[in-house]
């Protein structure tokens, strides 16, 4: 029994030294998402928003090791106190997840795609939400609004080309998870248009 217990007592140290050193060394790559079996850029649509994702990484939603990024991923908010840096981090989560959705797409993997992408969007929620009370706080957010705002555009963009591929009865899922980078691009803009900035023209048709 101590064997057990002395056993687990390392691995799970070995797991916290694993996170803390992944939380370290992490540095934040965007570009533009390719498939995993080709060097060509994916092609979102016609209209390309300018706002380049953070590469969501090889491994993805359906992948054995996910349950293990996702957890790193819920340890690093826990562990990240400075505000500003949380709502950076949310943001970084939803551009994975949403650039890791389009490639599930790709490989015909469409439960996890859909799912993946309505994760994308709350996290793309969470983050406004935290800049929300950045601002509320006094903390300076135009920086981050100029980012929210482009990568809402984009999710709206890439969520528009989920829509047209997958089967009629899931397009009403992605139809109202469209709702999230509205929400998030008008209230970014206003958050610009207080601050006296103008913000990025908004090319979608929204009604």
């Amino acid at each position: 029994m101590r064997f057990f217990i002395t056993g687990g007592a390392i691995l799970f140290l070995g797991i916290v030294i694993l996170f803390i050193s992944v939380l370290r060394t992490a540095a934040v790559k965007y570009e533009k998402v390719s498939s995993p079996d080709s060097s060509k850029s994916i092609s979102y649509s016609d209209l390309q928003i300018d706002y380049d994702l953070a590469y969501p990484g090889k491994v993805l939603p359906g992948s054995l090791f996910w349950i293990l990024k996702a957890a790193r991923d819920k340890f690093w908010l826990f562990v990240t106190t400075n505000d500003s840096r949380r709502a950076e981090l949310l943001l970084l989560f939803a551009d994975k997840r949403i650039g890791s959705s389009l490639l599930l797409m790709e490989s015909s993997d469409v439960e996890n795609s859909i799912s993946t992408a309505t994760k994308a969007e709350k996290y793309l929620e969470e983050a406004l939400n935290q800049n929300q009370k950045n601002r509320a706080r006094g903390i300076k957010t135009s920086e981050f609004d100029k980012r929210l705002v482009m990568a809402a555009l984009k999710h709206y963009e890439i969520l528009l080309e989920l829509e047209s591929s997958y089967p009629d009865q899931l397009r009403p899922v992605i139809s109202n998870t469209k709702k999230y980078p509205m929400r998030v691009y008008e209230q970014s803009r206003n958050n610009l248009l207080e601050d006296g900035l103008t913000p990025p023209e908004n090319p979608f048709n929204w009604q």
